[in-house]
C-alpha cells in the first residue's frame, strides 16, 4: 500500500511521534493505521502525544560562542531533574548549534527547519519520547560582535538564569562577563533612562505624586520629592543607574566607562518565568498512587 502524506500527518496527529517514525510504523505494518499506532506505543514512540498537555516550566538555558556569533536559549522540561539528564543537555547544545547556523526568524519557523533529514519538531518529538517528559523550545536570541567587540556570557546556577549582552568596543571579555553577571543578579529592565518611554515616567510620576500626597506631604514640595523618587524608579529598572554588584562604590555605568566600551542591550531568560507552574502536592501524589486512585 502507498504510504501518503496525509495517512503519515494522520498517524503523527493521534500519537506525537515524529514523522520520520510515523512513516516507518506505516511501512511496517503495510499502511494499516490501527497497527501503526501499536507498532509506535511498543516502541515507545506515542509518548509525546499524551505529554503534549503537560506543563514544562523546568529545564534550562544555554549559550553557544562561535566566534562573532553567539545564542542564548531556554529549553523546557517538566523536571529540574531531566533538565540535568545527560540527554537533555546533549538536545539543547545540538539545537543551540543548530539555531545558530541557520537563524530562523521565530521559534515556530525553528521548528520547521531540519537537522539532517528531520524537522526539528519531530527531533525533539522523539527527544521526548526517550526521556520521558515534555520538552519545548521556548526563545532564544543570536546576537552579533565585531572584533573590536566582546560578548558577555553569563550562566547561574547552571542554567536557571542565562545573560547574553555585547560589549561595544571593548575587547575586555571578562569585565562583559562581570556585567552579565550584574544584569543574572539584580534583573534590571532597561540598559539606560534613554529607553524607558515617556509615557512609563509620566505613570511612576503619577503615582509617585499620589503617594506623597496621602502621606500628607505639604503640595509645596511634593514635586521636589517626586523627582528624587524617580532617581530611586531608576536605579531600580535602568543597568547603568545601579550600584554595580561587584563594587558597591561604583555604579555600572562607570564599570562600563572604565572598558572603553558600551552597553546597548542585553537579553535575561530565567527559566519558567511567566509559565504559570502546578502546584503540585507531593504527598497527596504518592497517597493517591499507593491507594490505587
Amino acid at each position: 500500500m502507498a504510504i501518503t502524506a496525509q495517512l503519515v500527518k494522520e498517524l503523527r496527529e493521534k500519537t506525537g511521534a515524529g514523522m520520520m517514525d510515523c512513516k516507518k510504523a506505516l511501512v511496517e505494518t503495510d499502511g494499516n493505521l490501527e497497527a501503526a499506532i501499536d507498532f509506535l506505543r511498543e516502541k515507545g514512540l506515542s509518548s509525546a502525544a499524551k505529554k503534549s498537555d503537560r506543563i514544562a516550566a523546568e529545564g534550562t538555558t544555554y549559550i553557544l560562542e562561535q566566534g562573532n556569533e553567539a545564542i542564548l536559549l531556554e529549553v523546557n522540561a517538566e523536571t529540574d531533574f531531566v533538565a540535568k539528564n545527560e540527554k537533555f543537555q546533549v538536545l539543547v547544545s545540538e539545537l543551540a548549534a543548530h539555531l545558530l547556523a541557520t537563524k530562523p526568524e521565530s521559534v515556530e519557523a525553528a521548528l520547521e527547519t531540519t537537522i539532517g533529514d528531520v524537522k526539528v519538531v519531530d527531533y525533539i518529538s522523539t527527544a521526548i519520547a526517550t526521556i520521558g517528559e515534555k520538552i519545548s523550545l521556548r526563545r532564544y536570541e543570536v546576537k552579533t560582535k565585531t572584533d573590536a567587540d566582546a560578548f558577555g556570557a553569563y550562566l547561574h546556577m547552571g542554567g536557571r538564569i542565562g545573560v547574553l549582552l555585547t560589549l561595544e568596543g571593548s575587547t575586555d571579555a571578562s569585565a562583559a562577563k562581570d556585567i552579565a553577571m550584574h544584569i543574572a543578579a539584580i534583573n534590571p529592565t532597561y540598559v539606560s533612562r534613554d529607553e524607558v518611554s515617556a509615557d512609563e515616567v509620566e505613570r511612576e510620576r503619577k503615582v509617585l505624586t499620589e503617594q506623597a500626597l496621602n502621606e500628607g506631604k505639604p503640595e509645596n514640595i511634593v514635586a521636589k520629592m517626586v523627582e528624587g523618587r524617580l532617581g530611586k524608579y531608576f536605579e531600580d529598572v535602568c543597568l547603568l543607574d545601579q550600584t554595580f554588584v561587584k563594587n558597591s562604590d561604583q555604579k555600572v555605568r562607570d564599570f562600563v566607562k572604565s572598558t572603553g566600551g558600551n552597553v546597548t542591550g542585553f537579553t535575561r531568560y530565567a527559566v519558567g518565568e511567566g509559565i504559570e507552574k502546578r502546584e503540585d502536592n507531593f504527598a497527596e501524589e504518592v497517597m493517591s498512587q499507593v491507594k490505587g486512585n
